[in-house]
């Protein structure tokens, strides 16, 4: 059997155990593992356990969180097509297995209910609804409303304020109250990074000082590395003030190459323009550094491959590691309907990208904070792992 590398998280410490200083070194995992992930993550899995889930907001929502053999992996569990996925999660003695059609496929562990949300503010506010443990990464909206939720502007494919309308979440978390809990839930949990984002807001900053504000508290109670995302601000000076904050990593997420399927599911993000993010993303490379600079690139929403393809190449040529993910739609969202692209499609992508990621010597090793860093709602990482390619920097 082949044997890759990934850099994905590896399961959680034990209760009794410290948490960990920095983000788990790669590991070994077989090559049938990262195509399982694949195929989970395009046709979901059935689920006949408990397992922690996140439904609603600017997460990844309405999925499941386990390590498979090791591995941090979400899942879609809770769509049309997770429910009829043929692929099952079983008790076991030991944990759970994955199956198809009674065979067992792999071991794996459900992500347990994080200490800390037992907790509250001394003003009674659930931990929880501050901030949420997703694997080994804590993570929060710090504001879960949106210049751009219920205007034409909406962005299709998200459901940032589906969570609020739930009241599972606060409109607007404190610095304070953040800092607060990620001292927790990196001492109860052993969380080992920190994501923040933020809806966009109607000011020149679009949301990014004030989330990196947060940062900077997160960063300075708890010791965690922190990535902050935001819109490309109007003025590109404030990327110059989230650095000053020192923010670890940064996503500015384009979500697709293709300006028309752009100007489709992101109106809003559409005026900026795709050249507009390449300017932003050069900016942050210049001050963050390669490999802390990324973006988003959700597959499924009718893009043309060789203009994503290209995109992300592009990107990467820059410094800026593309987090290229399949579309999981969002129930509630203006997308809830959509189908998810298929496992084939999807590591097709995946492979071209991979390759070049790995000849560029890019990986997500690099990056100190964040999805890229925790890579559990990708295979990007598992596939670029088992791909017999070099992974220093070369010509492209």
């Amino acid at each position: 059997m082949t044997i890759a590398r990934t850099t994905r998280g590896s399961n959680p410490a034990p209760a009794d155990t410290a948490p960990a200083e920095t983000p788990s070194q790669p590991q070994p995992v077989p090559t049938h593992v990262a195509e399982l992930i694949v195929e989970l993550q395009s046709v979901g899995l059935r689920v006949e356990a408990q397992l922690e889930t996140r439904k609603g907001g600017a997460g990844p929502t309405d999925s499941g969180m386990l390590w498979i053999e090791g591995v941090a992996v979400t899942v879609p569990t809770v769509s049309v097509q997770a429910l009829a996925s043929p692929y099952v999660l079983k008790w076991e003695d030991a944990g759970y297995g994955i199956y198809r059609d009674g065979v067992r496929l792999a071991a794996a562990q459900g992500a347990p209910r994080p200490k800390f949300y037992d907790l509250t503010t001394a003003d009674g506010v659930p931990y929880w609804q501050i901030g949420l443990m997703h694997l080994d990464s804590f993570a929060s909206t710090v504001v879960q409303t949106c210049s751009y939720w219920a205007t034409p502007d909406q962005c299709a494919f998200c459901g940032i304020e589906l969570s609020l309308d739930a009241g599972r979440t606060m409109v607007k978390k404190s610095p304070a109250q953040l800092a607060e809990v990620a001292v927790a839930a990196r001492t109860l949990d052993g969380a080992v990074d920190a994501t923040l984002t933020t809806g966009s807001s109607n000011g020149v900053d679009r949301g990014a000082r004030y989330v990196a504000k947060c940062g900077n508290a997160v960063k300075e109670s708890s010791g965690l590395p922190v990535e902050v995302q935001f819109e490309p601000p109007r003025n590109l000076d404030v990327i110059n003030e989230v650095h000053g904050l020192g923010i670890d990593s940064v996503g500015i997420h384009v979500e697709t190459f293709d300006p028309q399927v752009l100007a489709r599911v992101a109106p809003g993000k559409a005026r900026t323009g795709i050249e507009g993010y390449f300017t932003a993303w050069e900016r942050a490379v210049s001050l963050f550094g390669e490999g802390q600079v990324s973006t988003y690139v959700i597959l499924g929403m009718g893009e043309d491959v060789e203009l994503t393809v290209a995109g992300c190449k592009r990107a990467i040529d820059m410094g800026v590691y593309p987090f290229v993910v399949p579309l999981r739609p969002v129930a509630g969202s203006l997308m809830q309907d959509a189908v998810p692209p298929s496992a084939a499609y999807t590591e097709s992508v995946y492979r071209r990208v991979a390759a070049y990621m790995a000849m560029r010597g890019m990986d997500s090793s690099m990056v100190s904070a964040g999805c890229a860093r925790c890579q559990a709602c990708s295979a990007l990482s598992s596939l670029q792992a088992v791909l017999p390619m070099p992974t220093h920097r070369g010509s492209p």
